[in-house]
C-alpha cells in the first residue's frame, strides 16, 4: 500500500526544482508541518514564507510576491484557505491574475475526527466560481507530481485540493499527463463512471465490482474540474446509459453539478451525484466516513448498480 501523501509529492517536486529556479517561493498559514512542507523551509530559508494562522493575509503577500515575479505556492488547510481568504483570493489572484498556486491541504473529510470546523466540502464550488481560477483535485502521488511541474511551467491561478493521507496508486510514474485533459482509466457501454482526487481510487474499485458484476462500466479521473475536459466527459457520456459522478464534496456546486450541467447541454442521460449529504457531517476517520456515506468502493457499487437497474 501506498503510504507517500500528495501534500508530500508537492514539497518533493517544489524541492526539486527550487534547486535550478531561486523565483519559486513557498508560504505557509502556520501549517508546514500539516503541509509537509518543513523540508523545503530548511532547505531553502530564504525562499520559504512563515505568515502563522492569518490566511488572508497568506494569500495577499503571496500575490503581492507574485507580482514582483516569483512563483508563488501558498499552503493552508483547504477549509480555511477556501472561507477566511476567499476575498483575497478573489480580488488578489483571480481578478488580478497573479502567479500563485492556492494549495488547499487537509481537502474534504481529511480532519474527520476535528469535524465540521475542519471539513472543507464546499471549497471547490467556491474556488470553480470565481473567474480565471482553475481547480485540480489530483488522485495520487504520481498525477500530483505531473501536475505541479506543469503548474510551474505557467503563470495564472489555481487551486490544488489534496487529502492529508496516503491515497492508493491509480497511476505509474511513466503515467501520460496532459494539463486540463481528463483521463480514461476505464471503457464502459452501461455505466459512467466521473470522479476526482480521493473519490477516483474508490471510484476504480467500484468500477471492479460492477465490471465483475456484469456491468460494462467505464471510469474518468476527472481531475481537472475547471477548465473541464468537455471533450473526454461528452465522448465517454455519449456511450452510456447511466453517468455517476464521485465527489468527497457537497452534493452542490462541485464535480456532480458541472458535469451534470454539461451533460444536459449536449448529449441528455441520466446523471447521479454521490457526494457527502448536505448536512454536518459525521467526525471519524475519513475511510470511516467513507463507509458511512457509501462513498468507498464497495457503496459506490451498491448504489451504482441499484440506479442502473432502476433505468431498466
Amino acid at each position: 500500500m501506498n503510504k507517500i501523501t500528495n501534500r508530500q509529492i508537492i514539497c518533493d517536486t517544489l524541492l526539486e526544482a527550487a534547486k535550478e529556479d531561486r523565483d519559486i517561493v513557498v508560504v505557509c498559514s502556520d501549517s508546514r508541518g500539516s503541509a509537509s512542507l518543513s523540508a523545503f523551509a530548511k532547505e531553502y530559508p530564504r525562499q520559504f514564507v512563515e505568515m502563522g494562522i492569518a490566511e488572508q493575509n497568506l494569500v495577499t503577500v503571496s500575490a503581492g510576491l507574485a507580482s514582483c515575479g516569483k512563483k508563488v505556492f501558498a499552503a493552508s488547510p483547504a477549509c480555511f484557505l477556501s472561507t477566511r481568504s476567499y476575498e483575497q483570493a478573489k480580488v488578489d489572484v483571480a481578478y488580478s491574475k497573479t502567479n500563485v498556486t492556492l494549495i488547499g491541504i487537509s481537502g474534504g473529510v481529511s480532519y474527520g475526527a476535528l469535524g465540521m470546523t475542519h471539513h472543507s466540502c464546499q471549497d471547490v464550488a467556491a474556488f470553480a466560481a470565481l473567474p480565471d481560477m482553475r481547480v485540480y483535485l489530483p488522485s495520487d502521488r504520481f498525477q500530483t507530481a505531473r501536475l505541479i511541474q506543469e503548474l510551474l511551467k505557467d503563470n495564472l491561478p489555481a487551486y490544488v485540493r489534496v487529502s492529508r493521507s496516503a491515497t492508493e496508486d491509480v497511476y505509474t510514474e511513466e503515467m501520460e499527463f496532459t494539463l486540463n485533459k481528463a483521463n480514461v482509466l476505464m471503457e464502459g457501454e452501461d455505466i459512467l463512471l466521473a470522479a476526482c482526487g480521493e473519490m477516483v481510487p474508490n471510484a476504480y474499485e467500484a468500477g471492479k465490482l460492477l465490471r465483475e458484476k456484469g456491468y460494462s462500466t467505464g471510469l474518468i479521473d476527472m481531475y481537472c474540474i475547471k477548465p473541464l475536459d468537455e471533450e473526454t466527459l461528452l465522448a465517454a457520456a455519449e456511450k452510456a446509459k447511466l453517468i455517476v459522478t464521485v465527489e468527497e464534496h457537497s452534493p452542490y456546486g462541485g464535480l456532480g453539478s458541472i458535469v451534470a450541467q454539461t451533460i444536459s447541454a449536449h448529449c441528455p442521460r441520466r446523471v447521479i451525484n454521490l457526494a457527502l449529504p448536505d448536512g454536518h457531517i459525521i467526525g471519524g476517520t475519513n475511510r470511516e466516513i467513507f463507509a458511512h456515506y457509501g462513498l468507498d468502493g464497495e457503496g459506490i457499487a451498491r448504489a451504482v448498480q441499484k440506479a442502473f437497474e432502476q433505468e431498466g
